[in-house]
Order: C-alpha cells, then sequence, then structure tokens
C-alpha cells in the first residue's frame, strides 16, 4: 500500500512540475517548433561590424541552426523546394534573425510533431558489390 501512495504522489508531483513553466517560456518553445515546421516568415541578415556593411539578407521560411562557429540556413521556397544557406561566423560578422509576422502559439500546451511517415524506410541504397567479396582481404 506505501508503494502505491508512493508511486501516485511521485506522478503527482511529476505532472505539477512540468505545469511549472512560464507563458513566454512556453510560446517560445512552440514557436521554434513551429519555424522547424517552415511556418514562421523570418528575415535574417548578416552584419559585418568593422565594414559596417550588411553581407547578406535572407527572407522566407526559415529555419536557423547554429552549429559551432557557423550558421545554417534552411528555407522553403516551395511546396517541396528548399534551399540551405552556411555561413562561418567571425569576430568582425555576426547575425540576427527577425520574425516577420506574429504566429498564434499556445501558452498552454506544448506542441507535439508526430510524422508516422517518418517511421517507413523511403531511401535510397547505393551498395559496392566489390567490396562484399571474401578475396579482399
Amino acid at each position: 500500500m506505501k508503494r502505491i501512495i508512493l508511486a501516485i504522489a511521485t506522478t503527482l508531483g511529476l505532472f505539477t512540475l512540468a505545469g511549472c513553466i512560464s507563458d513566454a517560456d512556453q510560446a517560445s518553445i512552440n514557436l521554434s517548433k513551429a519555424a522547424e515546421q517552415f511556418e514562421i516568415d523570418r528575415k535574417i541578415v548578416f552584419y559585418n561590424g568593422i565594414t559596417d556593411e550588411y553581407v547578406a539578407v535572407i527572407e522566407g521560411k526559415c529555419s536557423v541552426e547554429t552549429p559551432g562557429r557557423q550558421l545554417e540556413v534552411t528555407c522553403k521556397v516551395g511546396p517541396n523546394a528548399f534551399e540551405k544557406h552556411f555561413l562561418g561566423l567571425s569576430d568582425n560578422v555576426t547575425f540576427f534573425a527577425l520574425q516577420t509576422e506574429t504566429a498564434d502559439v499556445s501558452v498552454y500546451h506544448t506542441r507535439i510533431i508526430f510524422k508516422p511517415q517518418s517511421i517507413l524506410f523511403d531511401g535510397d541504397v547505393n551498395v559496392d558489390t566489390g567490396e562484399l567479396t571474401e578475396d579482399r582481404y
């Protein structure tokens, strides 16, 4: 009986902690998910701080990733058409990404995206049969 009460109390405690997120944090999470689904219009500007010049501007439904010292921008330019741009960041080149329009997101619910079609394998197989023979070794 003590184990059942402890399990119920632990479950309730986890649900309580999961609900302790500010409206701003929840909206931010949902906006990020919307951007990853190409639902957010953005303007990404690359700026050279030494020369005071704009290096490049990318506009559209874009996702922005910053792995290391580079910026990767993936944009949806048509129903099934995408572009990917890269820019190396340095001491004098920086960027800023602006959301150009408002988006309706919930501050009460976490958006979860499930794509069952991604479970099925739909890829290319490239096999070099020369590597499969035993006389290679």
